[in-house]
């Protein structure tokens, strides 16, 4: 009899007990994170009798969790790549905006203001026109300058999600220590606490979701968190500290650092792999750099050259003189790093200087220089990663390099060439007079002349050039051969010699070129004398038009030493334009890849360990009959023994 009422007690028990984990289970179905509980069951020990051993029911040995190590860590690796995917996708999506199509794009400003010159070519002392000439100016500049300052506003607000990420980060690992203490707590306890595992579970899953992690249990069921390469985050019952500081090569941009007992470890972008964090660096320092630097390179190329082209012509002036500059471009600059070697009052001891040498050899690039142990420089272009050697006054790309004094060991300089040239362009003149779409110099044929030979174009090419000087051209034979003079104001030669043209190449003197139609004959002759009215002469203004064709964006010098063409301002831009769209198209795709399969592995491991509720339900139909059935032998255990007591009396 008391081996009955023992099986439907245990029975009633065990019963219970799975009805209690089947409900919990139910109740938290839809809870993040939670992984399914089940009772784990074990037969009783039988009860010796002389008639053998008689069962006593079940005993519940456990309540165990739905877990998988393996899935576990996909997920959160799947997660991480997610993360970072998605965030970078976002980023550049807004970068987007900065290099806008059609009419409110950079391209079409630069196209607007020198097709302004062209209608000021034909009416060069019209005040409307050269008011236009102005207007279309600001445009451009405005715009680079928008650029630019849109670049600046997505690099402040990747600082900021940088910091809220750390700080969410931090916040995670402390309650991941804090959920190790209490789990050590149970370490000599069979059971293990579920709830407080699957809570570490889900904050390590957050994490990775942050920064990419990889982990480690201890015997004490307390489980290390690692990040950057295995630097700890959390280590038994203790929490590093992630922080934002300033890059040391740039301290416009941000870059993290681990504090640990004391100490700060620099993290360096290769080291963080995965996650929003990982995101928001290689936005920064590739996507957010590069577009910088295209922007930059287009500012300087276009508006030096502009400003090169008005310093060529002839203003309306009273007198008149040389053009100013239309524009002012931002200055090259040279960063040291801020682990170079100071001086006792915490200067920097190494100072490098960069002055541009030619706008259109400019690269959109920023250069990493260090010393290389001989005495020269190491230069690397970060763009492309080439590496060059380099001396104090060498001229790279574009730009001249000075170094004074020399660099100390170990010194670093990050060298931007054109990481500013947008952010600090704008217009400068301010005086429709001043535009000078007059040439200095004015070419005419000899209207004696028989050949067929007339000027086609004369275009001032140096500012060396002395317009006092009148040019004589006389043509000594039928095929192009010619003698000329120079002479000055009081008609004393200063210099002749002897040339031959060809048709479809200019003839080139006292630095102008004269372009001609037709051929001329023997015995013909050209002369290029001082403008005598500037007010309608265009010479200029069909130099400032003749930019729309010129190749002046990115030119580079081959091995050969010749120079090679570059793009057109506007082919420049729609290349920058096409580089921005292939890098969002790419990161949209990388990101539905990666989400796909982070959802494809988050279902596969709640597949394994998530809750389910048909599953559930069956399972409590099955608990509650087994419930039932232990309280019918208990009852039948009573009615027996209530009525053996009534026949013993």
């Amino acid at each position: 009899m008391s081996g009955l009422m023992s099986i439907g007690l245990r029975g009633m028990f065990a019963a219970q007990a799975a009805l209690d984990v089947t409900s919990h289970n139910i109740a938290n179905a839809n809870v993040a994170g939670y992984s399914r509980q089940e009772a784990e069951v074990e037969t009783s020990k039988g009860q010796y009798t002389g008639r053998g051993f008689f069962g006593k029911g079940v005993n519940v040995t456990n309540v165990k969790r739905a877990h998988d190590d393996f899935l576990t860590m996909q997920a959160a690796a799947a997660q991480s790549l997610k993360s970072m995917d998605a965030t970078r996708s976002e980023q550049l999506q807004q970068l987007q905006d900065v290099f806008p199509s059609g009419n409110q794009g950079i391209g079409y400003a630069m196209g607007d203001f020198l097709n302004s010159m062209v209608d000021l070519a034909n009416t060069p002392n019209d005040a409307s026109a050269r008011q236009v000439v102005l207007a279309r100016a600001s445009d451009v500049a405005d715009r680079f300058k928008a650029g630019a300052e849109r670049i600046r506003v997505l690099q402040e607000g990747v600082q900021s999600d940088m910091r809220n990420s750390v700080s969410t980060l931090n916040t995670l690992a402390a309650k991941v220590a804090d959920l190790n203490n209490q789990i050590a707590g149970y370490a000599g306890v069979t059971q293990q606490p579920n709830d407080l595992l699957d809570q570490r579970d889900q904050l390590i899953s957050q994490i990775s979701e942050i920064v990419e992690v990889s982990t480690l249990k201890a015997t004490d069921g307390t489980m290390g968190v690692f990040i950057a390469g295995g630097q700890r985050l959390v280590l038994g019952n203790e929490a590093s500290t992630v922080t934002v500081q300033a890059d040391p090569a740039d301290p416009s941009r941000s870059a993290l650092a681990l504090q640990s007992s004391g100490d700060t470890l620099s993290l360096r972008e290769d080291m963080i792999t995965g996650g929003s964090l990982a995101g928001l660096l290689k936005f920064q320092n590739d996507d957010l750099v590069d577009a910088r630097n295209e922007l930059g390179q287009m500012a300087a190329a276009f508006g030096t050259r502009v400003n090169e082209v008005q310093s060529l012509g002839i203003d309306m002036g009273n007198p008149a003189g040389a053009g100013a500059p239309l524009f002012s471009i931002g200055a090259p600059s040279a960063k040291p790093n801020a682990n170079n070697a100071k001086d006792g009052s915490g200067i920097y001891i190494a100072q490098v200087q960069l002055t541009v040498t030619d706008a259109t050899q400019l690269q959109a690039s920023d250069y990493e220089m260090r010393a290389d142990g001989s005495g020269n420089y190491s230069l690397k272009r970060l763009s492309d990663g080439l590496t060059r050697t380099v001396a104090n006054g060498d001229t790279v790309d574009g730009f001249k390099i000075d170094v004074n004094p020399d660099l100390q060991t170990g010194d670093r300089f990050l060298l931007q060439p054109v990481g500013v040239a947008a952010s600090g362009m704008d217009r400068i003149m301010d005086d429709v007079n001043g535009i000078a779409a007059a040439s200095p110099v004015t070419a005419t044929m000899n209207v004696a002349n028989t050949g067929t030979a007339t000027v086609s174009s004369l275009t001032v090419t140096d500012k060396s050039i002395d317009p006092s000087l009148t040019a004589s051209v006389s043509f000594t034979s039928d095929t192009g051969d010619f003698n000329w003079e120079l002479r000055d104001s009081s008609g004393n030669v200063t210099t002749s010699g002897t040339g031959a043209w060809v048709s479809g190449q200019p003839i080139s003197l006292n630095g102008f070129e004269v372009q001609l139609n037709g051929v001329p004959k023997s015995g013909d002759s050209m002369s290029v004398a001082p403008t005598t009215y500037t007010a309608t002469n265009n010479g200029n203004a069909l130099a400032f038009a003749a930019l729309r064709d010129e190749r002046m964006v990115g030119r580079f010098q081959r091995t050969d030493g010749t120079i090679a063409d570059g793009a057109t301002a506007t082919d420049a831009y729609a290349a920058a334009m096409a580089d921005i769209g292939v890098r969002v198209q790419g990161a949209i795709a990388a990101s539905n890849i990666s989400t796909s399969a982070a959802d494809q592995t988050a279902q596969t491991l709640a597949s394994k360990t998530g809750v389910n509720l048909d599953e559930e339900a069956s399972r409590l139909i099955q608990f509650q009959q087994a419930y039932q059935a232990a309280a019918k032998v208990l009852q039948i255990a009573q009615t027996v023994f209530d009525t053996m007591l009534q026949l013993g009396h």
